[in-house]
């Protein structure tokens, strides 16, 4: 019966941004589950890669090239994947970037292009795919903020902001939605080793050692650390619960 609670097969999941770091780590833990996946990015070579590594744990899994910022852009990704998959019933808005300056040096273009990588590119997607999840009886969201959805931070105003409108953004489609048994949650990562944060510990002195230091699992993450509460958000186990922000963080944000 538990195990059942946690069963995905059948299921079509789009991941953005997930030929690598959180959002591959979040795919490999569906395709485990048994999800059809379907990577979406801009680097196809990168997402041709992620695909090789999914099929070895799941039953089926696509790259689809896409800026998920063009509105015409992602309803063809979604056809496609609906095309290709025959449903859609997960989707994965993880993609995302990061521009570090303080407020009074960033150029409105670079807030711009944060904002609408980060939160536009979210409510893009969810819109596209909110079709097809009603026509399959209901569907799981899982959007993707962070640490500064909660904390602010002098480097990040643009990152910070978009992340914190993923909450809201989170909290309003979970209440549009409910009646059609979508739910809609946001997980809230920690400091986790990827390529987004090895530039960050480039540029952000001392930072390795200030985060070992707060928190309390005594450790970076790392994405396989975001597989199960992918599948756990993503399956049956999850069907009441909506508009919630989990932080998987080790410890960091309840850190005194």
């Amino acid at each position: 019966m538990t195990a059942g609670l946690f069963d995905l097969n059948g299921k079509v999941a789009i991941v953005t941004g997930g030929n690598g770091g959180i959002g591959l780590g979040m795919a490999r833990g569906l395709a485990a589950a048994g999800a059809a996946i379907a990577i979406v990015g801009r680097n196809e070579a990168k997402s041709a890669d992620a695909v090789a590594v999914l099929v070895k744990a799941g039953p089926k899994a696509l790259a689809v090239a896409a800026d998920v910022t063009d509105e015409a852009a992602v309803d063809a990704m979604v056809m496609r994947v609906r095309g290709e998959l025959g449903r859609i019933d997960i989707l994965v808005n993880n993609a995302g970037i990061n521009i570090r300056k303080p407020p009074e040096s960033l150029d409105p273009k670079e807030w711009d292009s944060v904002i609408s990588t980060n939160l536009t590119s979210a409510f893009l997607c969810s819109r596209a795919v909110h079709a097809a999840m009603k026509a399959a009886g209901g569907g799981k969201i899982i959007n993707i903020g962070s640490m500064m959805s909660i904390f602010g931070a002098s480097f990040a105003p643009a990152y910070a902001a978009s992340k914190g409108g993923i909450v809201q953004f989170t909290r309003s489609c979970a209440v549009a939605w409910a009646t059609d048994n979508i739910q809609v949650n946001a997980v809230l990562p920690g400091w986790i080793d990827t390529e987004l944060t090895k530039r960050a510990r480039e540029q952000i002195e001392g930072l390795h050692d200030k985060v070992l230091a707060r928190t309390p699992a005594a450790r970076w993450g790392v994405a396989d650390d975001f597989a199960g509460i992918a599948t756990f958000l993503a399956s049956g186990a999850s069907d009441f619960v909506t508009g919630t922000a989990i932080p998987v963080d080790g410890g960091y944000s309840i850190m005194g």
